[in-house]
C-alpha cells in the first residue's frame, strides 16, 4: 500500500512598486496563470516580503481573493537565493533580497507544507509588478 501524500500546496509570490492597485496585481496572476494548467482558485496564499506588509494593492488582493497574505523579512528569503530563476541586482539593491516574488512563494508553501517546494512558474512581471508560483507535493498537469 502507498503512502498517502499530501495534497499539493500552490502560493503565488508577489513583488511589487509602491502604489500598484489590487487590479494591476490581480491581471499580472491571472496573466501568468492562463499560461500553465493552474487556476487561482487552486492557490492557498499569498507572500511578499515584509517591506510590503502595509501595501494597500496587496491587502485589498488578499481580501478580494479571500486568501492569507504572509510577509517575509529579507533576511528570511536570503536562503533561497540560490534557487531563484534569476537574481536581481534592482530588487537586492531596493529590499536585500535577490528577488521577492519567487523567494516569498518558495518560503510560504514550505512554511505550511513543512517540505521542499519548487517553482511551478518562474517570475513573470508587469510594469509594476512580479509574480510567480510555488508548489510543494505531486503536480499533476
Amino acid at each position: 500500500m502507498q503512502p498517502a501524500t499530501a495534497p499539493p500546496l500552490l502560493i503565488v509570490g508577489l513583488g511589487c512598486r509602491q502604489g500598484c492597485s489590487c487590479d494591476e496585481l490581480l491581471a499580472l496572476i491571472e496573466r501568468s496563470l492562463s499560461q500553465t494548467a493552474f487556476t487561482l482558485s487552486a492557490v492557498q496564499g499569498l507572500a511578499s516580503i515584509d517591506l510590503k506588509r502595509d501595501e494597500p494593492g496587496l491587502i485589498e488582493l488578499s481580501k478580494r481573493l479571500s486568501l492569507p497574505f504572509a510577509v517575509f523579512s529579507a533576511e528570511q528569503l536570503a536562503p533561497y537565493a540560490a534557487r531563484l530563476s534569476l537574481r536581481s541586482t534592482v530588487s537586492f539593491t531596493q529590499t536585500g533580497c535577490w528577488g521577492v516574488a519567487e523567494s516569498a512563494a518558495l518560503a510560504l508553501a514550505e512554511q505550511l507544507a513543512g517540505t521542499t517546494a519548487a517553482l511551478a512558474v518562474t517570475r513573470q512581471t508587469s510594469s509594476a509588478a512580479t509574480f510567480a508560483l510555488a508548489c510543494t507535493g505531486q503536480i499533476t498537469r
